[in-house]
């Protein structure tokens, strides 16, 4: 099976009904996705695939499994004089019905973020970015596509990468 170009990151929710790739491509500014897995499918298989923008590395369902976050790099990591430089990464969450990815919300975030994670409430999620060396808090404020906001931040000592919670 291939669920895209490079895959990168992967998450299922508890059910185990799917799995969730981020295909972080080949890093030349094309637009990359992420692929739904139906593993209940005989023999399990791709069967959605959204595009989410430049390079997008992490990737968590929420314990509910009504959400997928996603941190993609958006262009930050590369030089500032690269035609795909962005400013900022972006922060997206997906609502998930079955095999169905929807977009629900989007905001900016720091600079080469990677590690992600949620709450066991799925109300907040924690995205780590390498540049500002913090972890940026998002809150679940509603179900509506204004429904995420910021937090706040958590300064660390050198840039975080590989955050993990804890699960059921």
């Amino acid at each position: 099976m291939n669920a895209g170009l490079r895959p990168y990151g992967i998450d299922m929710p508890s059910k185990g009904d799917v799995a969730v790739v981020a295909n972080i491509g080949i890093g030349q500014g094309d637009n990359d996705t992420v692929s739904v897995i139906d593993m209940t499918a005989k023999p399990p298989r791709v069967v959605n695939t959204v595009t989410v923008g430049q390079t997008p590395e992490g990737i968590k369902v929420s314990p509910d499994g009504k959400f997928v976050a996603v941190t993609v790099m958006n262009g930050s990591n590369k030089p500032a004089n690269s035609p795909f430089y962005k400013a900022n990464g972006l922060l997206q969450v997906y609502s998930r019905t079955g095999n169905q990815l929807t977009k629900f919300a989007e905001m900016p975030i720091g600079k080469w973020c990677q590690g992600i994670a949620w709450n066991r409430k799925s109300s907040l999620i924690l995205a780590q970015c390498m540049a500002e060396e913090e972890i940026h808090v998002f809150k679940l404020t509603g179900f509506t596509s204004k429904g995420l906001t910021k937090a706040g931040t958590i300064k660390t000592k050198g840039g975080p990468a590989g955050i993990r919670t804890a699960e059921k």
